[in-house]
């Protein structure tokens, strides 16, 4: 079909498509919205720091800063990168906290509170001892009456069988006491 153009003379070789520019994603991950700037298919922040949490990129960024934070997830193999980004994100929100201390001032309090719960373990460990030391010894104690009045029983059931032994045969029937009481 000819709509009247004149065709200029076209080579029959077929040249490679120009490059494609980067692709732009339609939500941008929280950094680059926050930065303003557009965020490409292969941005280091995007799988970071998604869209649905901006406050992640922005109490790091306050910290750290953005070029810093893409320089290091730059340097780091990616199965190291999520964690990385956890940890920057906790040690800005400990520097924001306590801007002398940070993470250190966490890590002293975290240890004095485990100091302090193992002191307290040992003396609820401790205590716990003293009771059953306690119990034992209650238990010890209940248990020597219980013996002693068995043993008085058994010798008064000794004591019948004993006075019934000596019998006067001219009296037979008639018991006679014990010798030994008078």
């Amino acid at each position: 079909m000819d709509f009247g153009r004149k065709h200029d003379s076209v080579s029959t070789t077929l040249s490679p498509p120009p490059p494609a520019p980067p692709r732009v994603i339609l939500s941008p991950c929280a950094a680059c919205k926050i930065l303003r700037r557009r965020c490409v298919e292969n941005c280091v922040l995007a799988p970071y720091f998604p869209p649905t949490d901006p406050l992640k990129f922005t109490i790091a960024h306050r910290v750290f800063g953005a070029s810093n934070i893409i320089k290091l997830l730059q340097e780091l193999p990616e199965n190291q990168r999520a964690d990385a980004v956890n940890s920057m994100v906790y040690e800005a929100n400990a520097r924001l906290r306590d801007p002398i201390y940070g993470c250190t001032g966490v890590i002293c309090h975290l240890q004095n509170q485990i100091s302090q719960l193992q002191a307290d373990l040992a003396k609820a460990q401790a205590e716990i001892l003293n009771m059953q030391c306690q119990n034992a010894s209650l238990s010890e104690l209940t248990s020597k009456p219980t013996l002693a009045t068995q043993n008085g029983q058994e010798n008064n059931m000794l004591d019948q069988e004993n006075s019934n032994f000596f019998v006067d045969d001219g009296n037979l029937g008639v018991s006679w006491g014990s010798p030994w009481t008078f």
